[in-house]
């Protein structure tokens, strides 16, 4: 039987932090996925042939995605999206979800939106004035929540966040994106060594300050283990300066190649997602890493922050600190660096979670089902 095209439509396309969606993509086993957006931007590399933008990167380019954002109107890019004849709009994000909208409806098209943390979470008075994209959410949010067939979220977490807001609950699904199991697994024949990991952007709601803290108590116990921080962001030189006042042992190693996080999660003792609620209200979803570096063997510590006790089960899989808790975030580290037998429980049970409830196969199928049931009327 042929394989339906479908959109993806994202505003970017594609930022180096947003591989979960063109591998959620690629996983498609029913659909062909048509990678489609506002720009095209440097980042992950996607299929040429099956990637549309309004904007190239032209002075005119930029100019038709104003136009195209503030009013929908895109003759050229509305031409090129009907000749593929797609059968669904799957907007990742929120925001790229009210960009679509004008499309979904010139197209006649049932539109899916996949709400995957800030989007959700980030506060309305700061919104507004934040970017235009945000500008055009908030002015469509009511048309959205009318006219969206379905709205995706990545956990339970994101899914309140939605409900809070006047979103019709028959229309919300929590679903878990997964990640590719047989990526991440741990190779036994490598040796642990004392490194703490921390792998995610350098802004304010992944907390690093807070690990940087916690860091300093535990290296005054255990003078020979390392902290690792792999990523890039806005606050990099203020952590940089934190560490060197406080750290005797760490490394900031900037963005890495995926292969390259898989091997420093297979020599890491624990990895550390130290997220928190930012001052706008911006919050995670559920973020890939707890997930990798469970499937991994290496456990992990976090917060209780959105989404997050979902996937990492405090005292089961891993240890789950109060936001901005230093004094428990060091806690914890040594409790599991001193424990081998503790830390073995944690890596076995991590592993087990996620090939459990996380597997990617397993998830981009319930989504092609989900697919199948809104093309069927169902939802």
């Amino acid at each position: 039987m042929a394989k339906a095209n479908i959109i993806f439509f994202s505003s970017l396309l594609l930022p180096a932090s947003q591989t979960f969606i063109r591998a959620q993509g690629e996983a498609l086993a029913q659909f062909i996925p048509y990678y489609v957006g506002s720009r095209l931007v440097q980042g992950l590399e996607l299929p040429p042939k099956r990637t549309v933008v309004v904007n190239q990167g032209s002075a005119v380019g930029s100019l038709a995605e104003a136009v195209f954002k503030v009013s929908g109107f895109a003759p050229d890019f509305y031409r090129q999206i009907r000749q593929l004849k797609p059968v669904l709009i799957h907007a990742q994000f929120g925001l790229s979800g009210a960009l679509a909208l004008p499309l979904a409806r010139s197209l006649n098209l049932p539109l899916l939106v996949h709400f995957r943390g800030a989007d959700a979470t980030i506060r309305d008075d700061h919104a507004r004035f934040s970017s235009l994209n945000h500008w055009i959410y908030l002015r469509r949010r009511e048309a959205l929540k009318r006219e969206g067939r379905l709205f995706i979220t990545v956990s339970q977490f994101i899914k309140e966040q939605l409900l809070e807001q006047g979103f019709p609950a028959h229309k919300i699904i929590a679903h878990y994106s997964g990640i590719n199991t047989a990526d991440f697994s741990p190779d036994p024949s490598i040796t642990r060594e004392p490194i703490v990991l921390f792998v995610g952007r350098l802004t304010e709601k992944k907390g690093c300050e807070y690990l940087i803290q916690a860091m300093a108590q535990v290296q005054a116990q255990l003078p020979d283990v390392q902290l690792v921080l792999i990523g890039e962001g806005s606050l990099k030189s203020s952590l940089e300066s934190l560490a060197s006042r406080l750290l005797r042992r760490y490394q900031f190693l900037g963005v890495q190649p995926a292969s390259v996080v898989r091997q420093w999660m297979n020599r890491a003792r624990l990895l550390v997602a130290p997220s928190i609620t930012s001052a706008q209200g911006d919050s995670e979803g559920l973020p890939n890493v707890v997930l990798e570096a469970q499937a991994m063997g290496l456990p992990v510590i976090s917060t209780v922050h959105a989404g997050i006790p979902e996937a990492v089960i405090h005292g089961e899989t891993g240890f789950l600190a109060s936001e901005r808790d230093a004094d428990t975030l060091a806690a914890y580290c040594l409790q599991v660096l001193q424990d081998a037998t503790l830390w073995q429980n944690f890596s076995t049970k991590g592993q087990e979670r996620v090939r459990s409830h996380f597997d990617r196969s397993q998830q981009t199928r319930i989504l092609e089902n989900l697919y199948q049931a809104v093309l069927r009327g169902e939802l």
